[in-house]
């Protein structure tokens, strides 16, 4: 059997911001862009070399608002692995990215936590 995680919602207050920050900052490929609705699209970003994308969903309800910035609440609630920390390192902090650490290698391999514009806490690492 083969399985794998093809999508994880994520919620955003605009679509096309949403956009520009995952595609411009991040350097994601914008998948998927549909309108499914009033004010609803199935929009999906994805990372290079990725099988798996965020699925970007735009907070209608309070509920949902409230979820902004904190899907994992205070903890990491994305992992970006790179073939090149350093490089992807320099083009997020020279894209107004927020590290909240100084990189530290690990057993595991260099890693350093930033915040997305929402809030949302990622771990940046290039495993060992």
């Amino acid at each position: 059997m083969t399985q794998h995680v093809a999508a994880i919602t994520f919620f955003v207050d605009d679509y096309d911001s949403a956009i520009a920050y995952f595609t411009d900052v991040m350097q994601f490929t914008l998948t998927e862009d549909k309108v499914t609705g009033e004010d609803s699209r199935f929009v999906l970003v994805t990372p290079p070399q990725s099988s798996t994308s965020l699925l970007l969903a735009k907070a209608n309800s309070e509920k949902e608002r409230a979820l902004i910035g904190c899907q994992a609440a205070d903890k990491v609630f994305l992992i970006l692995n790179t073939d090149d920390f350093w490089r992807d390192h320099k083009h997020l902090e020279q894209n107004g990215v927020t590290f909240l650490e100084t990189p530290r290698e690990e057993v595991y391999g260099t890693v350093a936590i930033f915040k997305d514009r929402y809030g949302n806490k990622w771990d940046l690492i290039q495993s060992a």
